[in-house]
């Protein structure tokens, strides 16, 4: 019995250090994906920036759009991947209690919507462009409505990321211990699906419904405007005409389309599984490498548009 005994507690403390083994390797696997987005994330806005600068004085339709980009991004870098990327590294309640306050989830939030929102804003203006400029309106002036699209993407930014300085936040996990994770409470059982459902459709559903609309409508209007191109009886003025006008067309809309893909690739995990915990929060997964993994996934998004803008600017 004694011996019996003795082989099940060594088999235990086999599993227990086989766990912490995996542990600490997914850890350090976790630091170093964060670590790479962090650096290429912040690198690749650096450098569009110096693009941007370089070639002020062409002033075309997509450079206020992608300052505001780079600008997004870097909000995302600084104030959502660093602070996850420091926690990861310190392992420590005080720094969990720090990436958990109030005004740091505002801006992370902030972030996300602008990062989001400012793109939407660029294929509405070039969509716009492209369908209604024989329309005669205050509008028409590109500088102007670019302006006010950028504008109303901060505010709405701004706006719809109000809510989180609401929210009672706290690391502790379901069972009550601590954790290195920020759980937001509330009042009565229904807010946090009210909240969760709200941030997926304003944050993701919409936004992708909205790129979806435009780049099918731009798609349309390239094929109609390439085929009316090719009417004239003069065919090589057709189609150098025809190439000028749909080069930056395509180039703006293959980038967008791209963008939208890494979006959609990347974050669409992250808000099924937010979902997911928010209306059956017994089946989720909260905590493991599932979670981990989706966490890291949506992390990912913000190192790979710079790179996307500097390849198509």
């Amino acid at each position: 019995m004694n011996c019996s005994n003795r082989s099940a507690e060594r088999e235990l403390a086999e599993r227990a250090s086989l766990c912490r083994d995996s542990a600490i390797l997914f850890t350090f696997v976790k630091v170093a994906v964060l670590g790479s987005v962090f650096s290429l994330a912040t690198a690749g806005n650096a450098l569009l920036l110096y693009v941007l600068w370089r070639k002020r004085r062409r002033k075309t339709r997509s450079q206020l759009f992608l300052l505001h980009l780079c600008l997004a991004d870097l909000l995302v870098a600084l104030f959502q991947v660093l602070p996850q990327l420091s926690v990861e590294i310190t392992r420590r309640a005080r720094g969990s209690e720090l990436a958990c306050s109030r005004a740091l989830k505002y801006v992370q939030l902030v972030g996300m919507f602008a990062s989001t929102y400012t793109i939407v804003a660029m294929a509405v203006d070039h969509y716009y462009h492209a369908a209604c400029r024989h329309a005669v309106s205050f509008f028409t002036t590109g500088s102007c409505r670019r302006y006010t699209a950028i504008g109303a993407a901060w505010a709405m930014s701004f706006a719809f990321s109000a809510p989180q300085l609401l929210l009672v936040l706290s690391v502790q996990d379901a069972a009550g211990q601590r954790a290195h994770h920020c759980w937001a409470t509330f009042a009565e059982p229904w807010g946090n699906k009210i909240y969760v459902t709200w941030l997926t459709l304003s944050v993701f559903v919409l936004p992708l419904l909205v790129l979806l609309f435009c780049q099918v409508k731009m798609c349309r209007g390239i094929y109609s405007n390439m085929k009316r191109k090719a009417l004239p009886s003069d065919a090589s003025q057709a189609r150098t005409c025809s190439r000028a006008v749909s080069s930056a067309a395509l180039k703006t809309l293959k980038m967008t389309c791209v963008v939208t893909v890494l979006y959609t690739l990347c974050w669409s995990p992250f808000f099924v599984l937010q979902l997911w915990s928010a209306w059956s929060p017994g089946g989720a997964p909260a905590d493991g490498a599932t979670f981990g993994i989706i966490m890291l996934l949506a992390s990912v998004n913000s190192c790979m548009k710079p790179w996307v803008y500097l390849y198509y600017s």
